[in-house]
């Protein structure tokens, strides 16, 4: 992998950065612990410069970004809906649920792209919600250009900085991507086994305490005599 990104770096320059960082949001196994650095470390040795380098990278991460979020805009939230209303119980997703995670991204969305910018294992994810969301897409190119900028930056100063050791920076961010993924991967099976088990136990509830009968009125349970008003003689 490290030697097929240095050549295409060679091979392409600038344009060859922009391509792996496209790449990069679409085939995960390409990271960008290792392109920019990289791209640092091409800077440092005056192939390249810091800027363009820098440069580079947040137009081809960026560009990454559109393929995920027009994939979130083409499954649209009708779409999502209905598959939840069809295959949802499985996984404990129900209509109401993404609209409570709709409405919860159109007051928070700004702030999620942004930082998810800057999170291992987040950093493409964050588009596909956005795009189901509808987000204006000037908007989301905004704050993804923000994020994206910060990222690429510390990156490739970084790998500037470190010259020939600029793989350090993927041996210690690796670990932290990968940890990243499986909590995220075990919080989700947590919040289903967590949800399934709450549905136990509510249809157990209601299996246990059926609602009770209706008791007779008050009408009902008086004698005849006293419901025709009149009195024995």
């Amino acid at each position: 992998m490290k030697d097929w990104i240095i050549s295409v770096m060679q091979t392409m320059g600038y344009p060859g950065i922009g391509l792996l960082m496209f790449l990069e949001n679409i085939f995960p196994p390409i990271p960008s612990e290792l392109i920019m650095p990289a791209a640092g470390f091409a800077a440092s040795s005056g192939g390249l410069t810091l800027g363009g380098a820098i440069l580079a990278g947040i137009i081809g991460s960026v560009l990454g970004q559109l393929p995920l979020y027009y994939l979130g805009r083409l499954v649209g939230r009708r779409r999502l809906k209905r598959w939840a209303d069809r295959h949802g119980r499985w996984l404990m997703v129900s209509a109401a649920s993404i609209d409570r995670a709709d409405a919860a991204f159109l007051h928070h969305g700004k702030s999620a792209v942004f930082f998810c910018r800057v999170v291992p294992g987040l950093r493409s994810l964050i588009s596909i919600p956005a795009g189901i969301a509808k987000m204006n897409l000037a908007t989301f190119l905004l704050w993804t250009t923000l994020g994206t900028s910060i990222w690429t930056s510390a990156l490739t100063t970084l790998g500037y900085a470190l010259g020939q050791n600029y793989e350090r920076v993927s041996e210690y961010l690796g670990p932290i991507s990968t940890a990243i993924t499986v909590l995220l991967v075990a919080a989700a099976i947590i919040w289903v086994v967590r949800r399934r088990r709450k549905a136990h136990e509510h249809a157990a509830a209601d299996t246990r305490d059926p609602a009770p009968a209706d008791e007779p009125s008050a009408t009902a349970a008086q004698p005849a005599s006293h419901r025709s008003g009149s009195t024995p003689r």
